[in-house]
């Protein structure tokens, strides 16, 4: 299959400056980072590969001048991600603040995307894993410990995560003689040079199973629900993400396990709501606790709180409680306020005592 072009990749012009050609790498690696993309993480880790590429020949003013003249075929084109190309890409995108880049390698370098065909390239990392978790309002103030059932891949437990029937072994690749890597001569005006790929057959590993794990079917994993204890800490809200580092799913032929990220949804409260780090509720007094004021019990996220209501309160004053909200978690402040919006209640049906006592009040009024 041909390249892509190194400016479509990107989605630049190819009168683009560097600013641009920077700017255009920096959003489609966050675009294509395989965390963004936890259901299909190869991929975007091929994806990033290709703007790697890009972005190494592009952001060189000598290596882009030859491209621009000789294409992929042009001296120093044949680009192979490994050695002083990993760390000059390595140090371009933790340059931009973006993280997680040894997960990239092990997608890279242990999936048969680099030079050299051993053994080591059939190891990879577990993919990262999303969980819901549903919690109260009252667990998101307070924080909350418990256990979860999640559904992961697990290392199978008949061949112990080698993919091949117990006694039996592997045998070495025929396609590429164990060297885990095909080389492909092409030649040009410029004299000749070699492409090196993985083997698509044994994907770099130099070796090939003969008799595949009847359980997992020679994948080394298996899928099962995992009880999983999990620490939800004070003033989580909608949407925010716990990493538990090593629970995703167990990696190939004894790589590290990928991580599991806890997505927290919150379960709607029947009389409470959040906002930010603030609590709002509402209650609903008489018109006589109204015009002569009372002290009524409010629900709050710390228990039960009484609020003194003045004398001539109006339908729709709110009153704070202080510090009976919730913490931030992400700015580390102290609690928020507890606002409570007072409603006054005007009876539908009245008596023949309270009918007459009102038009005694209305009256009074008047005079």
């Amino acid at each position: 299959m041909a390249k892509k072009d190194y400016y479509e990749s990107l989605g630049i012009s190819r009168d683009a400056d560097e600013s641009e050609i920077k700017k255009a790498y920096r959003q489609k690696a966050k675009e294509l980072h395989p965390d963004r993309n936890p259901e299909n993480r190869t991929q975007a880790a091929e994806d990033f590969k290709r703007i790697a590429e890009a972005y190494e020949v592009l952001s060189d003013p000598q290596r882009r001048a030859q491209y621009d003249r000789y294409g992929h075929a042009g001296p120093d084109q044949g680009f192979t991600f490994g050695g002083n190309d990993f760390h000059r890409a390595r140090d371009a995108y933790q340059e931009f603040g973006f993280g997680g880049f040894d997960d990239l390698f092990d997608l890279f370098f242990r999936q048969g995307g680099a030079r050299g065909g051993t053994q080591q390239q059939q190891i990879r990392r577990g993919e990262s894993i999303e969980y819901k978790l549903r919690i109260t309002l009252e667990d998101a103030a307070h924080g909350t410990k418990m256990t979860v059932s999640v559904p992961r891949m697990v290392s199978c437990e008949t061949c112990s995560g080698k993919g091949m029937e117990p006694g039996s072994s592997k045998k070495t690749c025929t396609t590429c003689g164990g060297r885990g890597q095909i080389e492909h001569r092409q030649q040009s005006l410029l004299g000749s040079f070699i492409n090196v790929r993985a083997c698509p057959d044994c994907r770099g590993a130099g070796e090939m199973i003969e008799n595949p794990c009847h359980k997992c079917r020679g994948t080394g994993r298996a899928k099962e629900k995992s009880k999983i204890s999990i620490s939800v800490p004070e003033g989580v809200d909608n949407g925010s993400r716990l990493r538990l580092r090593g629970q995703g799913n167990a990696g190939i032929e004894g790589g590290p396990n990928g991580d599991l990220f806890i997505i927290i949804e919150l379960i709607d409260h029947p009389s409470l709501l959040r906002d930010g780090r603030n609590i709002h509720s509402k209650v609903t007094i008489s018109y006589p606790q109204a015009a002569l004021g009372t002290k009524i019990d409010v629900e709050t996220l710390w228990g039960t709180e009484s609020l003194s209501i003045p004398s001539g309160t109006q339908p729709g004053t709110i009153f704070r409680l202080k510090g009976k909200g919730i913490v931030n978690i992400h700015r580390g402040a102290g609690l928020g306020d507890h606002f409570v919006e007072v409603g006054v209640d005007v009876p539908t049906k009245l008596t023949g005592k309270q009918r007459k006592a009102l038009e005694t009040f209305a009256g009074l009024l008047d005079s």
